[in-house]
């Protein structure tokens, strides 16, 4: 019984991956070497492709063995090209938002006050909240890499933020340039923790 179960698991998605991608039966099986009756086979639940093909099927969707032989009741299974073009676009969309966000503050504030010389500073906030974004999502999915650059990102812009709006309201102040030594300590435990969590963490 619990073969049959797993037959049919495996079936199904390999018959969701092969309609994600728009493959006929007949095109995967001619990659894989099989005939298309063998992979009608299996996606029926009628038989379980051994184990150097679980394994060659994983390669060719670009998913793990795991995705092939556990059930995905909660959402279908994707490859990880799929996976990763989608929230690519999730991430740029909020991105997005944040420097539409800065257009219309820049606009906005053109028109009640157009006398004000430092209304550009409305796109340089948008960088570190882009980071803040790219941060978030980074967390969400485990991208290490991508944390670590966000959260410099995120360091850098903040102080230049300061920097130059002290310096547009203000004007130019002679030691107003030592607020980027806050950055170095905070780069380097950022670097640390990044370090030390890539090593004790068990994500993949």
């Amino acid at each position: 019984m619990e073969e049959e179960n797993l037959a049919r698991t495996i079936g199904t998605n390999i018959m969701r991956l092969r309609k994600v991608t728009g493959m006929t039966q007949l095109e995967l099986a001619e990659k894989l070497g099989y005939s298309d009756k063998s992979v009608s086979k299996w996606e029926q639940g009628n038989g379980i492709p051994d184990v150097r093909t679980l394994l060659q099927i994983a390669e060719f969707f670009n998913v793990s063995l795991d995705d092939l032989v556990k059930e995905h009741t909660e959402k279908p299974v994707m490859p990880k090209k799929t996976r990763g073009i989608r929230r690519l676009i999730i991430v740029l969309l909020s991105v997005g938002l944040c420097w539409l966000t800065a257009v219309i503050c820049f606009v906005i504030g053109g028109i009640v006050s157009p006398g004000l010389g430092f209304l550009w500073l409305a796109f340089l906030y948008a960088v570190p909240a882009s980071a803040i974004v790219t941060l978030v999502f980074s967390c969400i999915w485990k991208y290490k890499l991508f944390r670590i650059l966000s959260l410099s990102v995120l360091i850098w812009t903040v102080l230049t933020c300061i920097y130059l709006t002290v310096f547009a309201v203000h004007g130019p102040h002679p030691t107003l340039w030592l607020i980027f030594l806050i950055g170095i300590p905070l780069q380097l435990l950022a670097l640390f923790f990044f370090v030390w969590w890539r090593r004790t963490s068990p994500e993949r």
